[in-house]
């Protein structure tokens, strides 16, 4: 089946509403997470996302859950949920924008993933504003005098497989439709999530549900959005588009944890735009070049 039309402008708008949705998600994951191990939160979470998708499964049957690609399914199903868990981990246990500075590592690792996978290659100026949001992130960080802790370690480790996630979704969207991609990531990372859960459950308080709900049915939406955005235009070329996230969390810091961004950080937030900017006028070079994986 041929590809998708190549896109940027739509994949942009979905990128950055994604960006959006996923920093409140975000915010609301750092107020669970004072409640309940980020394990419960994963699993509620995508409990609730496959629920979304009752209507679609009663509707196809199971020919309509039948993929050619299993083995792509599975790799995005395990980035996806490695992805999350560590997310969780690292927001109940470090600031929201340094736990959003280290999952935005992600379009700095898709490049080379990207390669190495699939020896898709980018432009230039693709990678100038690749370099400049790096230099954003860097200038928010302030890693001159920063002290390194395992959950940073564990924050980057998000940023890591985001970046596998964000190939395979690439991958999988040229052939099989929205929400099949959808169920099987709900699945596999409810199979994921169950054992943990279950080993770290305790009594959810009441106040705790709207919280949980609201995570729930955005990550849904959320996905919908990530699967349009990477439908309509390579990863690398629109991956640095995430680094929004960096500001709306830094927004978010600042209107609910009084965290006001210093000079730096508006530096490097505005080093992380530009380098998004650049990254959408670069050419899509991993489309013309990209060579079929023996």
């Amino acid at each position: 089946m041929p590809g998708r039309q190549t896109n940027l402008r739509i994949a942009s708008m979905y990128a950055i509403l994604t960006s959006l949705v996923a920093s409140l998600v975000a915010a609301a994951t750092k107020y669970l997470t004072g409640m309940m191990d980020a394990s419960v939160v994963v699993c509620i979470q995508y409990l609730i996302c496959l629920f979304t998708l009752t209507p679609w499964m009663a509707k196809v049957g199971l020919p309509g859950l039948a993929t050619q690609v299993p083995r792509h399914h599975l790799i995005r199903g395990v980035a996806g949920w490695a992805c999350f868990y560590t997310y969780y981990l690292a927001i109940g246990n470090i600031p929201l924008v340094d736990a959003s500075l280290l999952r935005n590592t992600a379009p700095i690792c898709v490049p080379f993933f990207a390669y190495l996978l699939f020896r898709n290659r980018i432009s230039l100026l693709g990678m100038v504003g690749i370099g400049l949001g790096f230099a954003g992130v860097l200038f928010i960080l302030k890693p001159e005098g920063a002290s390194f802790s395992l959950w940073h370690g564990i924050g980057f480790l998000s940023g890591v497989t985001l970046a596998v996630s964000m190939i395979y979704t690439r991958e999988l969207a040229q052939s099989e439709p929205s929400n099949r991609i959808l169920f099987y990531y709900f699945l596999i990372s409810l199979l994921l999530s169950t054992p943990l859960a279950l080993l770290n459950f305790t009594a959810i308080p009441l106040l705790a549900w709207p919280a949980l709900l609201f995570v729930g049915f955005s990550i849904f939406i959320t996905m919908k959005l990530y699967n349009h955005a990477y439908a309509h235009a390579p990863a690398n070329s629109i991956a640095p588009l995430t680094y929004f996230g960096v500001v709306f969390a830094g927004l978010l810091g600042w209107l609910f944890w009084d965290h006001v961004p210093d000079g730096k950080s508006l530096g490097g937030m505005i080093l992380i735009i530009l380098g998004g900017v650049l990254a959408i006028m670069a050419k899509p070079a991993a489309e013309q070049s990209r060579v079929p994986k023996s």
